[in-house]
């Protein structure tokens, strides 16, 4: 997948989100979190491919564990996977990181 079109699917994955939480009266701000702790925006296309790539896996994980925590069950097995996929594109700070930050939330 070229950079620009990875930038596309992460657009249209941010719309989605948005457009889930507003029909859920209880935001997935939690759900999110990941998301936005990589500070990632479709819209900072200077970003590497690597950084997009990574920002589409943790945003679509939000997504399914948003729906699973709504009454969409069986989307675990999809969080699991997706989670395991971006942690692919991670590097070593960026996995030390999400450590400390699940240490800290659990």
């Amino acid at each position: 997948m070229q950079k620009d079109e990875l930038i596309q699917l992460h657009t249209f994955l941010l719309h989605l989100r948005t457009h889930l939480e507003t029909m859920v009266e209880n935001g997935g701000s939690v759900a999110f979190e990941s998301y936005e702790q990589l500070d990632v925006t479709p819209y900072q296309v200077y970003k590497s491919k690597r950084e997009h790539k990574l920002a589409v896996f943790k945003l679509s994980k939000g997504i399914a564990d948003f729906l699973r925590h709504n009454n969409c069950p069986g989307l675990e097995k999809i969080s699991n996977r997706l989670e395991v996929m971006s942690e692919r594109f991670m590097t070593t700070k960026e996995k030390e990181m999400y450590t400390h930050l699940e240490e800290f939330t659990h």
